[in-house]
């Protein structure tokens, strides 16, 4: 059903909104999506991602149901678990003239840069053992919390370097595939292949050790431990 919108945040306020389209609108699903990138009167940047009749289908949801609905659960719920996702600023969805209108507002991700371009810089060692260790922190905790990202690709993890020292931050972004697991490990095994697979130009090496710090960390999760940042 329709997600209705706050009287303070009209759904056609963002529908109407105009900016600068960073992904112009492509058919698929059976419907069209696009990004644009706007800033509201508070000065942030906001990424609009605007949909018709963009549809996915399940057991619960047989006659489809807007994905930016599907996306906006599984980004709350994977933040909840400590996961860094761009902070949801607005969503919603309705019906207008027989067509699904859906719209998913996001907070822009300052100074982050996708891993693939990460990569392709100069990276010092201690950087990039930082990055890899917040990185299979952050995938750890998502998959304890039975969340699979579902589209794991090195354009879908941005990184930022923080500072002179080797301070890291991650984001992972993209959750519109992402969905609850009944188990962990079905989480784990089908997003770690699927990052292998496209990871970019990241080496073996730093593969490796990807996957070493992942297993303290589920290690630790698992136990009850806390997992040092």
């Amino acid at each position: 059903m329709p997600v209705s919108a706050p009287p303070s945040l009209p759904f056609s306020r963002w529908w109407d909104a105009h900016g600068e389209w960073v992904e112009a609108p492509n058919i698929r699903r059976g419907g069209n999506s696009g990004v644009q990138r706007l800033h509201d009167e508070a000065g942030r940047t906001l990424y609009v991602k605007r949909q018709t009749d963009h549809l996915h289908r399940s057991l619960r949801h047989p006659l489809g149901r807007p994905t930016v609905l599907r996306e906006a659960e599984a980004l709350r719920a994977v933040a909840a678990l400590e996961v860094p996702v761009p902070t949801v600023a607005y969503y919603g969805a309705r019906k207008h003239d027989g067509q699904w209108h859906a719209i998913l507002v996001t907070e822009a991700l300052d100074g982050f840069l996708d891993l693939d371009t990460w990569y392709r810089q100069p990276q010092a060692p201690a950087r990039r053992a930082a990055m890899l260790h917040q990185l299979a922190l952050a995938l750890a905790r998502m998959h304890h919390g039975r969340w699979q990202h579902g589209c794991l690709y090195a354009k879908h993890v941005f990184v930022r370097s923080a500072g002179a020292g080797s301070t890291i931050d991650i984001a992972l972004l993209d959750l519109e595939k992402a969905r609850r697991r009944l188990l962990p490990d079905m989480a784990s095994r089908h997003d770690l292949d699927q990052l292998k697979r496209h990871r970019g130009p990241m080496p073996d090496a730093d593969w490796a050790d990807l996957l070493l710090h992942y297993e303290h960390a589920r290690r630790a999760l698992r136990r009850g431990r806390p997992v040092e940042h």
